[in-house]
């Protein structure tokens, strides 16, 4: 009969199959979410380029509401990275696919940025061309680029050159208001009579400021005399209500005296002479 070894080693038991867990590394404890859930591909979640902060920035946008509020000031009310950090996440994610922005005009002359999220960006990688292209001309031989024109602006009924005067001083206080629009001596130029032409309508200087510097967009503006332009076209104030002239006093209606030399009675404000016997005082003198 065989005798037990007490110093034997107890056999290690094997784990269920499927209980396994590796001895180094994540260990995953998951449970299915029903409500309140996001689908985040792998291609961002575990993307090789994109920043840390990018990354979770892509997944918070991704899992918000269409209409939500996600420019720069709004991220940076919500988490404490700071504009500048948040800012370049946002580049990361436009340049990869995940964001695509876009500048529109509002119908008040507003210009906004429209973001759109793709969660899950395609290839806009061009197939590359073999057939032969023509050699690119040297810098110093190619034009100029050539300048945008500005939008027309109204125009005064009647451009004194005071009033002129007058809307060039106000367009060069601009930047004092928002360092953005700063403006050329020929963007002012350009501007100036759409300036007067709010001024001819008994607005004051101060109130056609309010009008071309309120509510600016948040990012940056490529062309601010573009934006002054459309504004002093589209809210164009209507003139102001024609006022007639006030009808002139009547003149006096003096009480009747008696002349002095004839005794004849004429109006005048105080005894003395009527008018022909004043004419013959002053023959005889």
């Amino acid at each position: 009969m065989d005798t037990e070894n007490p110093s034997a080693h107890t056999p290690a038991k094997s784990r269920k199959p499927g209980r396994n867990h590796p001895h180094t590394g994540v260990i995953h404890e998951n449970s299915r979410h029903s409500t309140h859930f996001t689908v985040i591909g792998n291609h961002l979640a575990q993307h090789e380029e994109l920043s840390l902060l990018a990354i979770g920035l892509g997944v918070h946008i991704q899992s918000l509401e269409s209409g939500t509020r996600i420019d720069i000031k709004s991220l940076a009310q919500r988490f404490p990275e700071g504009t500048t950090r948040i800012a370049a996440a946002l580049n990361e994610l436009e340049a990869h696919g995940y964001l695509r922005r876009t500048r529109e005009r509002t119908p008040c002359g507003r210009i906004v940025t429209r973001t759109v999220s793709c969660n899950k960006p395609g290839h806009r990688t061009a197939p590359a061309d073999t057939s032969t292209k023509p050699a690119p001309r040297p810098a110093q031989d190619r034009p100029p680029p050539r300048r945008k024109l500005l939008p027309a602006v109204p125009k005064p009924s009647y451009a004194s050159p005071a009033l002129l005067q007058t809307a060039v001083d106000l367009l060069a206080t601009l930047r004092r208001h928002d360092p953005r629009l700063l403006l050329s001596a020929t963007d002012a130029e350009h501007l100036a009579p759409g300036v007067a032409a709010w001024l001819e309508r008994d607005l004051a200087p101060t109130a056609v400021r309010h009008a071309l510097t309120a509510d600016l967009p948040d990012e940056p503006l490529r062309r601010p005399a573009a934006l002054l332009a459309h504004r002093l076209t589209a809210q164009l104030p209507p003139p102001p209500p024609f006022r007639p002239p006030a009808p002139a006093a009547p003149e006096p209606r003096h009480p009747f005296q008696n002349c002095d030399g004839c005794d004849r009675p004429f109006r005048a404000p105080t005894p003395g002479l009527c008018r022909d016997c004043r004419t013959t005082v002053a023959i005889v003198s």
